[in-house]
């Protein structure tokens, strides 16, 4: 279960960096550079989306260890009644 969340992180970057380059190839195509003033802050807008995609990460993750917690100790009670006598418990 954790390694789809690293397969999802992988898959993010992988899609930024290919956004990246792409836009950095069509600038040099056209042969016309834009002016830093009238261009958007891409460092900004990519940033803000690195940042909202970590945040998803850190909830998948919590969600991910607070499940996996709750099955160890449905695991672990499990256990202790699979030993114990039933006359035992009263």
């Amino acid at each position: 279960m954790a390694s789809s969340g690293y397969l999802q992180a992988a898959v993010l970057l992988l899609a930024v960096q290919l956004i990246c380059l792409g836009a950095a190839d069509a600038d040099h195509e056209t042969g016309t550079v834009i002016p830093a003033e009238s261009r958007p802050c891409v460092d900004c807008h990519a940033f803000e989306f690195m940042q909202r995609a970590l945040q998803d990460l850190k909830k998948t993750a919590f969600n991910l260890d607070a499940r996996t917690e709750t099955l160890v100790l449905r695991a672990e009670r499990r256990a202790l009644c699979d030993c114990m006598p039933t006359n035992s418990l009263r």
